[in-house]
């Protein structure tokens, strides 16, 4: 099959859904896009009807004002085809049902999809990746990597430090804020 009739059969099942085809010409993937509500049919359909037994990844897309778009990709080990399914929730109080029903291997990925954008997923997201004292989500466009400029880099001096001790003066990188300009001041 190719991807075009894969995401016509795929959203011909799925109330709601747009099939296209992803870049990548010889790579390309059919791409479905699924309201919220229609995720988990959306991927128990994938599994059923286009023999998608294989839970490749899931992750997240920061678009801003316009909300999180959520991305699995799915492999037919038989037909070698796969699937992209994509659905968008909203930035405030981000949450999608979770699809560890359909595809047990969803697991590790919703817990790290919560962890870096913030999207909830019902059942335990226990901490995976980040520190249990890390505040934030560091995948959102809003988070503010600014940690070169609130702490010194360990290690290798910067480009322009000499070694009789001399220094150049600290530059920010663009669109850092200087310290004091966000997060916790205390």
């Amino acid at each position: 099959m190719t991807p075009e009739e894969i995401g016509a059969r795929l959203a011909e099942a799925v109330a709601g859904a747009q099939a296209g085809v992803s870049g990548g010409g010889p790579y390309a993937r059919a791409v479905v896009d699924v309201p919220a509500g229609s995720w988990l049919p959306a991927l128990t359909a994938a599994r059923d009807e286009l023999g998608c037994d294989f839970f490749d990844w899931l992750s997240a897309v920061d678009e801003l004002d316009a909300g999180y778009d959520v991305v699995a990709h799915l492999w037919s080990t038989s037909a070698r085809h796969g699937v992209l399914v994509r659905t968008r929730v909203p930035v405030d109080g981000a949450s999608l049902a979770s699809a560890v029903d359909v595809y047990p291997g969803a697991a590790w990925h919703e817990r790290e999809t919560y962890e870096m954008f913030g999207i909830g997923f019902p059942g335990p997201l226990e901490p995976l990746l980040l520190p249990p004292e890390f505040e934030g989500h560091p995948l959102r466009k809003s988070f503010v990597l600014a940690s070169r400029v609130a702490k010194p880099w360990p290690g290798a001096k910067e480009p322009g430090e000499s070694e009789t001790g001399s220094k150049r003066q600290a530059i920010r990188p663009p669109g850092v804020p200087a310290p004091g300009e966000w997060g916790p001041t205390a």
